[in-house]
């Protein structure tokens, strides 16, 4: 039985890891630390094929049907025990 890809699924956002400049630009321009940022377990299924450790931060692309606009929401990878 192939393994579902979840990540491909209509309903899941598009999910991408900052690199550390721009983790460092993100901190600056909210004026904000790590640990302030909303989290997401490294074990999270929308994030699993990405290779993200604990610390590293993953910015979520939703859109807006409605709105027509993009919308990016960012959390904190911590770890999922």
């Amino acid at each position: 039985m192939d393994e579902i890809n979840i990540q491909k699924h209509i309903l899941v956002s598009e999910h991408t890891k900052l690199s550390d400049s721009e983790k460092k630009e993100l901190l600056e321009k909210y004026n904000v630390s790590l640990v302030q940022l909303p989290k997401i377990f490294k074990n999270d299924a929308a994030i699993k094929n990405l290779d993200l450790k604990v610390g590293d931060v993953v910015k979520i692309k939703r859109n807006s049907p409605t709105a027509g606009e993009e919308f990016y929401f960012y959390r904190l990878v911590i770890d999922g025990k």
